[in-house]
């Protein structure tokens, strides 16, 4: 990628670690937000500073600023749309005007497509597209207005902009709970409780901004492409738990082994295993499944993961496309309930656990793309998850 990263949301929290790494990488970013100041610190804080980013104080739901966004843009490799908001009135979702949902649907849902279509003829070939979303889109969240619905809507749109724009990569970040600055002050202020609020949490932990962060830098890499479509729940599982018991123990931390990388153990893939390194700090577990028998090699995959006794380490499975007959399809989606039961009982111990479901049209190449974040140690708050590859419009 040569073009810049547009990133919009960039004054705090995940877009400010994101443009970070973005910056740290080497990328030139056109930055967006409401708060002009808080942007021109973060702005002069990245590596080249103003002279090599560029900040651009603006609110996204006024229609009129994307304008100014294309004119200073020049050529785009990704635009990450970070910003976003909820309403935190408490106030029932029946008992609200129309108004009070516009400004959400406004910034959660309209702003992400008039940022794409402003910056359409910017937008290298193959360009990225990756939307920030919430867990709320994914499960219904009572008493914060339209949140839950735009957030479900963007990832609609985004899917449905990928199979408009082959010729881009569109996908979506779905965070889970993030312990951003403005969580931190209100767990200081006594408003949150961090023990009720990891209960829910299967990692029994919350995310830090970077880990997030390290989502948006995978999914605008050429690494991602198989993905386009799909949508990413980077939330220790909870989207998947059922929540018919309370996570009350601390979750294992957050790994601070960056540098170090990660150790893939592959099984009876060679052509996929010459992809991925074989030496580092972090252990990840490979293993692929044979159709029309995938929960019973997944468990026993499982059985043999938690007796080897690595700590921490991940667990993940290649599975093959879903099979025509009936018991196949049956034994398939046994397979992909049983990672996400899997993952809510790992839980706080260190471990992971998710899946790749691969059409047969993706090389090994590109499966050993995904994998190699997926598996490894920056995607460490990833489980729990069956992603597509490959699947667009099937």
């Amino acid at each position: 990628m040569t073009g810049r990263i547009v990133l919009t949301g960039a004054a705090s929290g995940i877009g400010r670690a994101a443009a970070e790494l973005f910056a740290a990488a080497g990328h030139a970013c056109l930055l967006l937000d409401r708060d002009g100041p808080r942007l021109s610190e973060v702005v002069a804080a990245l590596p080249g500073g103003a002279e090599r980013h560029i900040g651009l104080a603006l609110d996204l739901t006024d229609p009129a600023g994307f304008a100014e966004v294309a004119k200073v843009a020049g050529s785009v490799a990704a635009i990450i749309n970070n910003a976003g908001m909820s309403d935190p009135s408490g106030v029932p979702l029946a008992e609200q005007s129309p108004e009070q949902g516009a400004r959400l649907f406004a910034l959660n849902l309209e702003a992400p497509l008039r940022l794409v279509e402003a910056l359409s003829d910017r937008l290298e070939p193959g360009a990225r597209i990756v939307n920030v979303a919430s867990g709320a889109g994914l499960r219904a969240i009572p008493f914060r207005g339209a949140y839950s619905p735009t957030k479900a809507a963007l990832i609609a749109q985004s899917r449905a902009l990928a199979k408009a724009r082959p010729d881009l990569c569109v996908t979506v970040l779905c965070p889970g709970f993030v312990r951003t600055d403005l969580v931190e002050a209100l767990i200081a202020e006594g408003r949150i409780d961090p023990a009720s609020a990891t209960s829910k949490i299967p990692m029994a932990r919350m995310a830090s901004p970077t880990e997030m962060a390290r989502g948006l830098t995978f999914l605008a890499s050429p690494e991602a492409a198989p993905l386009s479509g799909s949508f990413v729940a980077l939330d220790g599982a909870s989207w998947v738990f059922g929540g018919s018991i309370r996570f009350n123990n601390q979750g294992a931390p957050e790994l601070a082994v960056w540098a170090e990388g990660t150790k893939y153990l592959v099984q009876n893939e060679p052509e996929l295993a010459a992809y991925l390194p074989q030496d580092g700090a972090y252990e990840a577990q490979i293993r692929c499944l044979d159709a029309g028998a995938c929960y019973a090699g997944l468990h026993q995959a499982a059985a043999d993961f938690v007796k080897a006794g690595s700590r921490p380490a991940s667990l993940t499975l290649v599975l093959p496309p879903v099979p025509a007959d009936v018991q196949g399809a049956a034994d398939h989606a046994a397979a992909k309930m049983a990672v996400a039961t899997l993952a809510c009982e790992f839980g706080a111990t260190g471990l992971r656990i998710n899946a790749l479901q691969v059409a047969p049209h993706i090389s090994a190449q590109e499966v050993a793309g995904v994998l190699h974040w997926v598996a490894g140690v920056e995607a460490q708050f990833l489980t729990g998850q069956v992603l597509d590859l490959g699947s667009l419009g099937q």
